[in-house]
């Protein structure tokens, strides 16, 4: 079995092992491949496989060796999930594969399959990284990603802003930079993100968030109201309404300084220090206790604790937007 690791860049390597649970960036790995294979060879022949299809002895059909030697690329979905003797085969054939093919292994990672993922390491496989995105940073940080691949300068609030109207879905962000950037000249602000996803940004659970931290209760019932009609799941607007209050907590403990350092410091970047500050006034610490406490008790509210989430958000946003004023 080949140790050498294969090189990131060397798309035709003879295997390379996509690992993670985002489905646009395991596309994107597969994508990339065929794209490789069909600039080296237009009549490259592309089997895009299940685990349910990949049978013990279909690897072997599929890879051997073709009377008019043309290229290939097997790809396998879910190989987490394939029989045992379908493993022995793939491990058997990662000894001595193919010449111009090119297998390519999507694999969730985890315990399950485990077994094939160290072994297609093992034999050098090129791996590409494709982990699911859970934290608000890590999609503000695929924006600018994108904005950056397609060689288009965002501000920082432009990128935010984004994230805040369309959520979490990769696809849908992605989608929506390249029409800016195709859409758009100079470089892309908040403004501009507004302009075009007007109605979207008003239904994100960071402005309902931001508007009661702010003290605005009538518009942040409002927008509170808007998100649910349009499918914003309750427990993302009490995630955001956390947020919005750790951060007013954050700050408004952290000893002065300038928003660069300040932003090492609570872990912000510095725009959003800036915003913050702007959100502290009329806050006091009892406040800042008192939101805490009616986010918390939404949260259990729209887990299953209480009869009627949307409820639950009400109250939540009433007492935060109440605190938020509580020391004017």
């Amino acid at each position: 079995m080949a140790t050498r690791k294969a090189s990131p860049d060397d798309l035709l390597a003879p295997l390379t092992l996509a690992v993670g649970q985002e489905d646009l960036l395991l596309d994107r790995a597969v994508q990339q491949v065929v794209a490789a294979a069909r600039a080296s060879d237009a009549d490259t022949d592309v089997r895009d496989l299940t685990s349910d299809q990949l049978q013990p002895g279909t690897l072997a059909e599929l890879t051997s060796p073709s009377l008019f030697a043309e290229r290939k690329v097997v790809i396998v979905r879910n190989a987490q999930d394939l029989s045992a003797d379908t493993i022995k085969d793939v491990k058997a054939y990662l000894d001595a594969p193919a010449e111009e093919i090119t297998l390519v292994l999507l694999h969730a990672g985890g315990a399950k399959g485990k077994a094939l993922l160290d072994a297609a390491r093992k034999a050098g496989a090129r791996e590409v990284a494709c982990p699911k995105t859970t934290k608000p940073a890590e999609r503000l940080s695929f924006v600018r990603s994108e904005f950056r691949v397609l060689g288009r300068s965002a501000t920082p609030e432009a990128c935010q802003a984004l994230v805040d109207s369309i959520g979490s879905d990769l696809r849908e962000l992605a989608s929506a930079v390249s029409q800016l950037a195709a859409d758009v000249e100079g470089t892309i602000d908040e403004e501009i993100v507004a302009r075009y996803y007007t109605g979207r940004a008003e239904a994100s659970s960071f402005t309902v968030a931001d508007r009661a931290v702010e003290g605005r209760a009538a518009e942040a019932l409002e927008a509170l109201r808007w998100s649910l009609s349009t499918g914003v799941a309750p427990v993302l607007i009490t995630s955001a309404l956390a947020q919005g209050v750790r951060a007013i907590g954050k700050l408004s403990s952290a000893r002065g300084g300038r928003p660069a350092d300040l932003a090492r410091e609570l872990g912000m970047p510095p725009w959003k220090i800036d915003r913050v500050r702007q959100q502290m006034r009329g806050w006091t610490p009892d406040g800042v206790a008192a939101a805490l406490v009616a986010v918390a008790e939404a949260d259990a509210g729209v887990k299953g604790g209480g009869d009627d989430p949307e409820y639950a958000l009400e109250k939540a946003v009433v007492a935060i937007a109440r605190a938020a004023r509580a020391g004017r």
